[in-house]
């Protein structure tokens, strides 16, 4: 076919192909300017500089081959894109260096090689505008819930149809127990989009703790207003999961508002989710009180934190430390989890045990560092000491304090703990 037979061809084409791919018009028009000036520099040499323009309103095909001017002959490292001044002044009095000079070029007939060159290139170029059209438009959608249709299952991986694209349920991201068969429709969250060779892959999820997130903005209207704030959540896929939820509006009680009236709120995440037990936390921005709520259903008598480990020691009365730790340690775990703190737990009986056993090895620390009497050392203990180096430089006046301590006494401890420590540093 010859390139000049139909102006309008082309341009008819460009749409077609352009409305079938939902990608934009010129794109298409490009593709096919790039396609035709590869085929003119085959036809005409591979050195030349050939552009091929589609008028974007009549159709009309136009080549142009440049050249640009240089200063002088030497300069010229490409003849058939150069022309040194001297001679673009014969052409033109008035052009300067770095003018540019176009000339047209006569149509021609595509041969078959041609025609598949020129195709090859149309298709790529489309194929690549496509795939960039898809990760513009899904890139925007992460962390967003989207429906789709199972395409097919490949090794436990499950293929889904989104409508212009493909994402993809890894098998860590499945849920337990649960079987995707193909032409299965199932909602998923998107957590990730990535730009790849092949084009863009899209990762879908129904493990992740923001699907959870997202159900509930869907169930509870205050969530979806920002009237309740999903603070944190912690999965543990199709068995037990845990949402810390605050409320911003004080007459708004969280918990309630996303349990829903019988229940019907929260039981509708839970039938999307496979029958996943779910505990709604109340958020609360003191972190022991947190972690108290978050270790639910279990009552906690005593909480210590250590806020430079970021752990915390959880204790609890006896009969409950089985319901804290729960089944397989997934309470606790939980809890953890989302709180953000490593939670150490206790029974009463083993933190009682251990804080005796502390006692009794700083009382013998006292006793064998000072030359003190059994009640003398369990007194500093008392009193809060666990060091001979707290006792050596302490201030004066927090021994005097102590009920039976006067300056002797007081004076006299320090300077058996300074002695002491002097001691050891000569021994080292």
């Amino acid at each position: 076919m010859a390139i000049s037979a139909n102006r309008l061809e082309l341009l008819s084409i460009a749409r077609s192909v352009a409305y079938e791919k939902n990608i934009d018009e010129s794109i298409v028009v490009e593709a096919i300017e790039e396609a035709i000036s590869k085929a003119a520099r085959a036809r005409y040499g591979a050195d030349h500089q050939i552009d091929a323009r589609i008028n974007p309103k009549s159709g009309e095909l136009t080549l142009k081959r440049k050249q640009t001017v240089v200063a002088t002959q030497d300069e010229v490292e490409n003849p058939s894109q150069q022309i040194p001044l001297s001679v673009a002044k014969r052409i033109d009095p008035s052009v300067d260096v770095g003018h540019v000079f176009e000339e047209d070029l006569p149509l021609f007939d595509f041969g078959r090689v041609m025609s598949l060159t020129g195709k090859q290139v149309i298709t790529q170029r489309v194929r690549e505008a496509e795939r960039d059209k898809q990760f513009e438009e899904y890139k925007d959608r992460v962390a967003d819930i989207i429906n789709g249709i199972v395409k097919r299952v490949e090794y436990g991986n499950v293929i889904v149809d989104l409508g212009r694209g493909e994402g993809v349920i890894r098998r860590d991201q499945t849920l337990p127990r649960e079987n995707l068969n193909m032409g299965d429709r199932v909602r998923c969250y998107i957590y990730d989009v990535r730009r790849e060779p092949k084009g863009p892959q899209i990762f879908l999820s129904r493990a992740h703790p923001g699907f959870m997130a997202k159900l509930f903005e869907a169930e509870v209207p205050e969530v979806y207003d920002g009237v309740i704030e999903i603070k944190a959540v912690a999965r543990d896929p199709s068995s037990r999961a845990k949402i810390a939820v605050f409320s911003h509006d004080n007459s708004i009680d969280p918990v309630g508002a996303c349990v829903g009236m019988r229940g019907s709120r929260v039981q509708a995440v839970v039938g999307e989710l496979g029958g996943e037990k779910i505990d709604i936390i109340p958020w609360s921005p003191d972190p022991a009180t947190f972690i108290v709520n978050a270790l639910q259903p279990a009552e906690v008598t005593k909480v210590v934190l250590d806020e430079d480990e970021n752990r915390v020691e959880v204790v609890v009365p006896d009969e409950q430390l089985s319901l804290a730790i729960g089944r397989r340690g997934q309470n606790v775990r939980l809890a953890s989890q989302l709180t953000g703190w490593s939670i150490d737990i206790l029974t009463e009986e083993e933190e009682r045990s251990r804080r005796e056993k502390e006692a009794n090895s700083r009382t013998e620390l006292f006793m064998g560092a000072i030359d003190v009497d059994e009640m003398m050392a369990r007194l500093l203990v008392s009193e809060g000491f666990e060091t001979i180096e707290e006792l050596a430089y302490v201030e004066l006046g927090d021994l005097l304090q102590i009920e039976g301590f006067d300056e002797d006494v007081s004076a006299e401890l320090q300077a058996r703990a300074r002695d002491f420590i002097e001691r050891a540093q000569n021994e080292l």
